[in-house]
């Protein structure tokens, strides 16, 4: 046999991935959720800071509104709010949820 007829049977005989290569694939795939996974841990606690900042807007803008229409009301909480249709029930459940309370004609968390 010839040198060409050689390298040519040599190189159809091999098909496959060697297991060095399977290790160094298996490796950078798992460096990479390595680092992915840290990632995305902090953007849903990021997005839950801004959900839960922007739930306390929504309330101190229904107690602003129930004042306007209640001047002379002394307190208000999410109840009497839900209860006269200012929250709905999605909202206030929320709100209970992240802990928003009023004090002082103030929605605070």
């Amino acid at each position: 046999m010839n040198k060409s007829k050689i390298k040519k049977k040599l190189m159809v005989e091999r098909r496959g991935f060697t297991l060095i290569e399977m290790t160094i694939v298996l490796f950078i795939i798992s460096l990479l959720i390595l680092i992915i996974i840290p990632n995305l841990s902090n953007q849903r606690k990021h997005a839950q800071g801004i959900h839960s900042n922007a739930m306390v807007s929504v309330v101190q803008s229904q107690v602003d509104a129930y004042y306007s229409e209640f001047p002379k009301a002394k307190h208000v909480t999410l109840a009497e709010l839900h209860n006269k249709g200012y929250l709905t029930n999605k909202q206030l459940k929320e709100a209970n949820d992240d802990g928003i309370k009023i004090k002082d004609s103030q929605a605070v968390k």
